[in-house]
């Protein structure tokens, strides 16, 4: 059997037999349910002229606002726009220290950096594989400004720590819920913990426009600053002047960006958001079925989710371990690929990459649960849009794949 490489990547890959189960049409990681409202939805918006920022925007922002049950929402083009902005909003910027976790997408990080501030990671707990409340307490320095937790998987980090920590240290917290729209902590929504909270609806996440994001506040001053630094810094967005009301001169009070959403992503969004406990509740079917098809396999699969937490079952992610399973994570992805299951990897540790080892010395070693977890991790198909045939076919290619390696 060939042995992982340090870096994590390019393993020697096994040479496979044909697979014993194969599908007619590849199964698509992450393909979206987009069913006829949100297509009559988008044809509405073709036909009445307003393509970008406008009316469905703005019922999409206070929608998901009600449903979060938050202060404050504005809807944005991506999650990595909402934390860039959040980071600004919060005055977070050159010589400032931002704490997040290790393991997570480089928007996490890339937002810092954009913001001028600097990234330090923590690792991850191995069971969770969310961020170490203890290692960002070891962390925290005189110019940190913000811990910024993700909710990997869509399972909750632990908000009362980290609250705790924010309090005592004054601290900004921004919260990445690009995972984790439908998780909750106590009772308590993710994304209302924080000063700030950042979601995602892209293609792949729990609720989809394509692209886009939201940025939920606890003041209106911040919603305010987002608004205008999503729109070119301008002090009148294009539904306020062109609008029936008549238009409305505006004034560039702040160096923006373009980061607005459009009503063709929020007319989708608009009927994605009122079937999402819907979709929630496939997908925690889905994932237990895993687990159930799984458990007696040799397989780390995640860990159920915490009392008083609800989990949003983003992502279901095992762990191929080659002592274990007799073969290795890349040509496990590969065998799978062979019977036309797509799967996904979430993520390589931060610390792998070469931009970050070259910018901040940043070593796979020095993180070693995260980098562990980066390399032997696996993420199957979990979308509402699975079929229980679909469902049963990942099980199955799971399976032929490891006896064939035992």
């Amino acid at each position: 059997m060939s042995k992982h490489p340090v870096s994590g990547v390019g393993s020697a890959r096994h040479v496979l037999r044909p697979p014993s189960v194969k599908r007619d049409a590849f199964l698509v990681f992450g393909a979206p349910a987009i069913e006829e409202p949100e297509i009559t939805e988008v044809v509405d918006s073709l036909r009445s002229g307003w393509l970008g920022a406008g009316p469905k925007v703005a019922q999409f922002e206070r929608d998901f606002k009600a449903y979060k049950g938050a202060a404050h929402a504005v809807a944005v083009n991506s999650c990595t726009a909402a934390l860039h902005l959040s980071m600004l909003a919060a005055g977070i910027g050159p010589g400032d220290q931002v704490i997040t976790t290790a393991l997570t997408f480089c928007a996490t990080v890339n937002a810092i950096i954009h913001a001028g501030a600097t990234p330090v990671l923590v690792d991850v707990d191995p069971v969770t594989m969310n961020l170490d409340p203890e290692q960002v307490t070891a962390r925290i320095t005189t110019k940190t400004k913000a811990i910024l937790p993700v909710h990997f998987a869509g399972r909750p980090c632990d908000m009362d720590r980290l609250c705790a920590l924010a309090d005592q240290y004054h601290l900004t917290l921004i919260e990445d819920c690009a995972h984790a729209i439908e998780a909750e902590f106590r009772s308590r929504p993710t994304g209302t913990f924080g000063d700030f909270g950042c979601f995602s609806f892209y293609v792949t996440k729990n609720l989809v426009t394509g692209e886009g994001g939201m940025v939920l506040t606890r003041r209106a001053e911040d919603a305010d600053r987002v608004k205008i630094l999503a729109l070119h810094g301008m002090s009148q967005d294009a539904w306020a002047r062109f609008g029936d009301k008549g238009y409305k001169h505006y004034q560039v009070i702040s160096a923006g960006f373009k980061y607005g959403m459009m009503d063709l992503q929020a007319a989708i969004g608009l009927h994605q958001l009122r079937r999402l406990d819907a979709s929630w509740a496939r997908r925690r079917e889905i994932w237990h079925r895993y687990h159930e098809a799984f458990a007696a396999w040799p397989l780390t699969l995640p860990a159920e989710p915490q009392p008083g937490t609800r989990h949003a079952y983003h992502l279901c992610t095992i762990r191929v371990d080659e002592r274990r399973t007799g073969i290795s994570r890349d040509p496990f992805l590969d065998a799978m690929t062979a019977h036309r299951i797509g799967v996904g990897v979430h993520y390589l540790s931060l610390p792998e990459h070469p931009y970050y080892q070259q910018t901040f010395g940043w070593r796979p070693t020095d993180y070693p649960q995260a980098t562990r977890i980066g390399r032997e991790t696996v993420s199957l198909p979990l979308s509402a849009k699975l079929t229980d045939e679909d469902v049963e076919d990942v099980i199955e290619a799971v399976r032929d794949v490891l006896e064939r390696h035992a």
